[in-house]
């Protein structure tokens, strides 16, 4: 069970948005520890009786479990074996987020290895200016989340996430640029803020995201402006920690469990109060690049330029698959090297590909297949690909992977130039008992200018769906200044 799937299930079962953070301060602990006669004890031992006591109490009233690294650490080998411990307190169906803020690259894999592997907990928080090669050792695992701070709550921080100015701060940018790091159930947004306008402005820059509030709202009344800020389309996809100062109260658990009725009728009135039928929606929503001048550019064509940059476009002589001789090449394999873009093209597929019938995805060897791969996984749909020689050894299979005959499958290439590679591995398909109707691309060399290919496969009845053409390629190329007139007549 991934992180999503395991958080959501724990929302609808518990009907709670709350969350507890297990953080034991030694200045919160003392009185607890005092009424209970544990005053003269260490305060490993006061820290571990703490910790068993919140768990119990409020396990059934929260949707998550938050534990902060830095408190553990501070206790030095026995703080981490007091984190091993919280692992084997915490109910498994609860998500157990470690609070790390990590944002050291050199360390990012051997963290990932101790907290995904090592611990099993099933999310971390991480420090976004690095980019996103600080949260790519941890994507790795496609069980796990990640949850990206995106702004800090004390006044001083001010100075920082505000540059260059109120009206575009840089916690915002921050908002739009870590949700091309990864998908909705593997990247979540922390949002260190008590205002509910600024939590509005987070929620309007990423409507699909989880958000997880710092524990710092002391004032009930906030808690309505914050639902009302943060909620998301379905009342949800909000993660509220529980007010610090109720995790050292005698009657924890009546507490929580009248928090928890409070927020679930906030979240009864929202829903009234929004047309019927808008949290039934499933749209695939694209994070918009900005331009220059700080306002939304063409995503499409924010993207091509950014493949120029990497590459993908070459000019010269070049001898195609087709045997066709171009002056130029389009080379695509580039993306895979490059996270953020292969995302971006991930997506550029996927919007064409929602609608259509399909029970598995095929991928045309070899330059679709990683394509194909990452869409497998991303549109949760099985993965196979006609093999492009037969191997002499082996189960020889003309199919790799699994299928029944009848199954319907979508075609995933890169290019489109003749048709001739689509073609053929739709026949080794077809041969197999598989149903092909939709052949996906992400450029169609001829565009509306040479609609040869595409009608060579509409002959044999496939449907082409084509992310971009040469035309608007040029077209984005020249207006963005990568190219020049003369390579502008070469493309066409």
């Amino acid at each position: 069970m991934g992180f999503f799937v395991q958080l959501t299930e724990a929302i609808a079962e518990r009907q709670s948005l709350l969350m507890t953070g297990l953080d034991p301060n030694p200045e919160m602990l003392q009185s607890w520890a005092q009424r209970r006669g544990m005053g003269n004890r260490s305060f490993l031992s006061q820290a571990r009786h703490w910790i068993k006591a919140v768990v119990e109490e409020t396990s059934p009233h929260v949707c998550a479990i938050k534990a902060s690294l830095g408190f553990y650490q501070a206790l030095g080998p026995l703080g981490l074996e007091l984190l091993l411990e919280v692992r084997d307190l915490v109910p498994r169906e609860l998500p157990l987020i470690i609070d790390a803020k990590h944002g050291d690259l050199n360390s990012s894999t051997a963290l990932a290895h101790y907290l995904f592997r090592d611990l099993a907990v099933d999310a971390v928080t991480l420090s976004p200016l690095a980019g996103q090669d600080i949260a790519a050792p941890f994507l790795l695992y496609r069980d796990k989340a990640v949850v990206i701070t995106c702004r800090s709550s004390n006044p001083a921080a001010k100075k920082i996430q505000y540059h260059p100015n109120e009206a575009d701060p840089l916690f915002l940018q921050i908002v739009r640029e870590s949700q091309l790091w990864g998908t909705p159930d593997q990247v979540l947004l922390e949002v260190g803020t008590s205002d509910p306008k600024v939590l509005s402005q987070v929620r309007q820059a990423a409507p699909e995201r989880v958000l997880m509030l710092r524990s710092i709202w002391s004032e009930e009344e906030r808690v309505d402006g914050l639902l009302e800020a943060g909620l998301s389309d379905s009342a949800d996809g909000l993660l509220i920690p529980m007010p610090q100062n109720l995790l050292v109260e005698d009657d924890l658990a009546e507490q929580a469990a009248a928090l928890k009725g409070r927020i679930n009728r906030r979240r009864e009135s929202w829903l009234q109060q929004h047309p019927p039928g808008e949290a039934d929606r499933c749209e695939l929503w694209l994070a918009q690049p900005e331009s220059d001048e700080g306002t939304p550019a063409d995503a499409l064509d924010a993207l091509i330029v950014d493949l120029f940059d990497i590459g993908c476009l070459l000019f010269g002589e070049y001898v195609q698959a087709s045997g066709a001789v171009f002056n130029y090449y389009i080379d695509l394999r580039q993306i895979i090297s490059d996270p953020n873009l292969f995302h971006r093209v991930l997506h550029g597929y996927a919007s064409l590909m929602e609608g259509l019938n399909f029970e598995r995805i095929a991928g045309i060897p070899y330059g679709a297949l990683p394509t194909a791969t990452g869409l497998a996984l991303q549109l949760h749909k099985p993965l196979i690909y006609p093999r492009k020689e037969v191997k002499a050894h082996g189960a020889r299979r003309l199919i790799e992977g699994d299928f029944q005959e009848g199954d319907q499958v979508i075609v995933v290439d890169d290019i489109l130039i003749s048709g001739g590679s689509v073609l053929e591995g739709i026949a080794k398909l077809e041969r197999s008992g598989l149903v092909v109707k939709d052949v996906v691309v992400f450029i169609d060399h001829g565009g509306e200018r040479d609609r040869s290919a595409r009608e060579r496969l509409k002959a044999k009845g496939y449907q082409v769906h084509a992310v971009m053409d040469i035309q608007r390629i040029t077209r984005a190329l020249l207006a963005a200044g990568r190219l020049s007139q003369e390579q502008a007549k070469v493309l066409g």
